[in-house]
């Protein structure tokens, strides 16, 4: 069978597939680029593994407190290696990015200090963690107060509104990578460094967490090479590598992650307690697996910024910018274009392939919010993934693939779903 009869046999017509050839021959520069990086950042976690001697002992699985656990213990060397950090915290315990953040910050703020954004609003799940929307448990109601320094129109920092709203109690300062659920640029390693730099001058000690989520591995360097005295994310998004069914991590400085297991756990027990609950394997080579599969999540963002631009629509990162995050926003301008967009996806998923996402007020958010996501992990925005909340400007936030290829097939099929639904026009291919 021809390889367009096969595209066909899964839902893509021949002038569909036609189209991302014609776009993709156009690609193989960057995509050899990804592949450098990737190639780079195996050696990096493969290094980090052999100096700490990983062997077929820490994959054994413990239970109840989780004391002497070697596997779970070496596994956060490991990450303080590929991270370049004093210490960390990798822990199934932590269910998921929002409550990594909210671990980090939670464990180093004390009432009376206060928290700064210099990058805009937080993502939206963060707003009842700080405050910003009312919630119980939140920092607010421990005393945590919020100060915020919005971007400029064009996407950079205010470095005027920033040194303005530093003061004595500024205690924290945390820096969100990723773009989120806005349209602004995702920030790269070396404009993070430059804004640590840039606060650490002004209060030397402050300390800075980069809320990493969506960025690892995509470049060769990361923000704890710059300076941040935390780097947090989650494991069912990039360093898990679509295998860790659940975890958290925090690297950093000692004092910091110190602090964040005693938040997580309790005062006097911190990383001594925590069973690893069999998990070892998949965190182990998930986080092995991970710059490849990063790779292949890197190019299906930059397929479908150069699949939709040509289309006449909006895409940030747009088809020719450098990339330092997995997300690729496509402003679709309607609620039935951002939904014809993720019932593609979702189409396209080897779980759930047969169902329909329809928009639905997800906790933690103000709007209500499409997802497909036909994952082996549920939530796992490393796997192929679309979401977005249902609110102008109708941006669709694509991100993920476990195989470069499994990523081509679901923009495919979102274009397809597009254009059947008469929302986007396929170019005649020359």
């Amino acid at each position: 069978m021809k390889m367009e009869a096969m595209y066909e046999q899964l839902g893509v017509s021949r002038a569909a597939y036609e189209y991302g050839e014609e776009v993709l021959a156009s690609l193989r520069p960057r995509f050899d680029a990804i592949d450098q990086t990737a190639e780079y950042n195996q050696a990096k976690v493969l290094a980090a593994m052999q100096k700490n001697r990983v062997n077929a002992a820490h994959f054994a699985a413990t239970t109840g407190y989780g004391y002497d656990d070697e596997g779970r213990d070496n596994l956060e060397r490991v990450y303080a290696d590929v991270f370049h950090t004093e210490a960390a915290l990798v822990r199934p315990q932590i269910t998921c990015g929002t409550h990594a953040l909210t671990v980090a910050l939670s464990a180093n703020l004390l009432p009376g200090d206060e928290l700064l954004s210099p990058v805009g609003a937080p993502y939206d799940t963060l707003e009842e963690v700080i405050g910003i929307r009312e919630s119980k448990c939140s920092l607010k109601e421990y005393g945590v107060t919020y100060a915020q320094a919005d971007l400029k129109p064009d996407g950079t920092f205010d470095y005027d509104a920033i040194r303005s709203k530093i003061n004595p109690r500024t205690k924290l300062i945390t820096i969100q990578r990723s773009k989120g659920y806005a349209t602004r640029p995702s920030f790269s390693v070396d404009q993070i460094g430059a804004l640590i730099r840039f606060c650490k001058e002004i209060k030397p000690d402050v300390k800075v967490m980069v809320d990493n989520c969506y960025g690892e591995f995509v470049e060769r360097m990361e923000p704890s090479d710059m300076g941040a005295d935390m780097v947090v994310g989650s494991l069912i998004k990039n360093p898990g590598g679509g295998l860790a069914p659940i975890g958290g991590y925090i690297c950093g400085t000692k004092e910091c992650v110190e602090r964040c297991a005693y938040r997580l756990s309790a005062p006097g027990l911190g990383q001594e307690v925590g069973a690893n609950l069999g998990l070892m394997p998949a965190f182990y080579q998930g986080l092995f697996l991970s710059p490849t599969v990063v790779s292949g999540a890197l190019k299906g963002a930059v397929f479908a910024a150069n699949i939709y631009e040509k289309l006449g629509f909006a895409c940030v990162p747009n088809a020719t910018e450098s990339r330092h995050d997995i997300i690729q926003a496509v402003t679709l301008g309607s609620r039935e274009a951002m939904v014809a967009f993720c019932k593609g996806i979702q189409a396209a998923a080897p779980v759930d392939s047969y169902v329909t996402p329809e928009p639905w007020a997800m906790p933690g958010y103000d709007s209500d919010v499409i997802m497909a996501a036909g994952a082996f992990v549920q939530g796992s925005s490393i796997e192929l993934s679309a979401d977005g909340p249902i609110r102008e400007p109708y941006a669709v936030y694509f991100q993920g693939g476990l195989t470069w290829y499994h990523a081509k097939l679901g923009i495919l099929l979102s274009l397809q779903n597009m254009a059947d639904a008469g929302l986007a026009t396929l170019p005649e291919v020359q």
